[in-house]
C-alpha cells in the first residue's frame, strides 16, 4: 500500500475522503489544499506527509494509480501551475 494512503488511513480518513483528496489534487492542486485542511490532520502528521511527498514525488503517482485515477491530469495540472508562475 502507498505510504501516503496508509498515513491518511491511520488518521481515520475514509476511503471516500482519500479519493476526494487525490481527485482534487489531479484536477486542481491548489484546491487540494482546502480539502487537506478539512480533513483535520494534525500539523505533525501533515508535515511528515509533506516531507515524504517532497523527497519521493513518485508517491503521488503511485497513490493516484492505486486509487484508479488518471495521472495524466496531475501532469496537466503541473503544467498549468508552471505557466501561472
Amino acid at each position: 500500500m502507498n505510504p501516503i494512503i496508509q498515513m491518511l488511513q491511520e488518521q481515520n480518513i475514509s476511503e471516500d475522503k482519500i479519493k476526494e483528496l487525490f481527485e482534487a489534487l489531479t484536477d486542481n492542486p491548489l484546491m487540494a489544499m482546502g480539502v487537506i485542511q478539512q480533513l483535520g490532520i494534525s500539523p505533525e502528521k501533515l508535515q511528515a506527509m509533506m516531507g515524504m511527498v517532497m523527497t519521493q514525488p513518485n508517491l503521488i503517482q503511485e497513490a493516484v494509480e492505486e486509487l484508479g485515477l488518471d495521472f495524466s491530469k496531475v501532469e496537466a495540472a503541473k503544467s498549468k501551475l508552471k505557466e501561472g508562475l
